[in-house]
């Protein structure tokens, strides 16, 4: 199947490239750079030895999405490409709102004219806000957001949504991913950040490695074993395997389908430290600051549906993550965009 990949250059968009390819799929992407290097490109063909076609192309520009369906007959559709900070979202809203829901209808529109209609969307655990209801499930009704990120997220999969109400033909997956960390065993790909890191685990990858001072944890008067944060750390190759077996569910004609991608386990951002500093034997400065406005307490899956349905579960536990994060660290420290 010839698969188009959106934003398929970012952290979890070259994982899913991999082990796309080495399922026997052709790979285009689509991606801005933006929130890339064009090095990656080289390194998930050394991993896969195989080859992909990209295009530098921003996601809102229509008639640069008609020319790559133009020129390819598109299968199906995994649409990664969006801005994905929370907390620049919330004081860029207008730019967040723009990219990531413009892209999209831009994208559904080519789509359609071209009788395209299979995609899987990379949504966010996130829109289901700060439920009480752990672990949680997707019969969890959506929450009210805190950010405008998570809004993005929650707006696009309405928009599927009601996409699907008015066309049956379209067969669609929504996976609400969890917290990904780790990269990819090789070491040449992983989670790459921009400037200042915004997830947890470069951050940490970033101190350890001395580029940076400290860690900071955000609060540690949550209503947890530890007072921190607790989150559902999932292996983004585990993660990227799931895009394989949503796909394969796709082409079988789903409908509309929703599922969770997460381990099912919680685990405190001293936790997170503490592993770390465990398996890579390296000591991590960390400082308790406040509370950021856009953070909740507990969040973590039930990926049952996940298992049941597509016949997926996470294999690789958080020393695993720990371990993979730190040696991509060590063998790409001078690559910042």
């Amino acid at each position: 199947m010839q698969i188009l990949l959106t934003g398929g250059l970012g952290y979890i968009g070259s994982h899913t490239a991999v082990e796309l390819l080495n399922e026997g799929h052709e790979v285009i992407i689509l991606d801005n750079l933006s929130n890339a290097c064009s090095s990656v490109i080289q390194k998930i063909q050394n991993i896969t030895k195989k080859d992909i076609v990209f295009y530098p192309y921003d996601i809102r520009d229509i008639k640069k999405i008609e020319e790559i369906f133009q020129k390819h007959h598109i299968d199906c559709c995994i649409h990664f490409a969006g801005l994905k900070v929370v907390n620049d979202s919330i004081y860029q809203p207008l730019a967040y709102y723009d990219n990531n829901l413009v892209g999209t209808l831009h994208l559904l529109e080519i789509m359609q004219k071209y009788y395209c209609k299979n995609i899987i969307f990379s949504s966010s655990a996130s829109v289901y806000g700060d439920t009480n209801q752990i672990p949680i499930t997707e019969e969890v009704s959506k929450g009210e957001c805190s950010n405008p990120y998570a809004w993005s997220k929650s707006i696009i999969e309405q928009i599927l949504s009601d996409l699907h109400r008015a066309d049956k033909d379209w067969n669609i997956v929504l996976l609400r991913y969890f917290n990904p960390v780790g990269s990819h065993f090789s070491g040449l790909l992983g989670d790459i950040p921009v400037g200042v890191p915004t997830n947890i685990m470069p951050y940490i990858c970033q101190v350890a490695s001395g580029k940076r001072e400290k860690v900071f944890v955000f609060g540690d008067d949550y209503p947890t074993k530890d007072g921190t944060g607790i989150r559902d750390f999932i292996h983004v190759v585990d993660l990227a395997k799931g895009h394989v077996k949503a796909l394969k569910a796709i082409t079988n004609k789903t409908g509309l389908s929703l599922y969770n991608l997460g381990t099912g386990k919680g685990y405190s951002v001293l936790e997170l430290i503490k592993t770390f500093e465990k398996v890579n034997n390296i000591k991590i400065n960390y400082e308790i600051a406040p509370r950021r406005a856009a953070d909740i307490a507990i969040s973590y899956a039930n990926p049952n549906k996940a298992k049941e349905e597509l016949d997926w579960e996470a294999l690789y536990d958080l020393e695993q993550m720990c371990q993979d994060a730190w040696n991509f660290e060590q063998k790409n420290k001078k690559e910042e965009k």
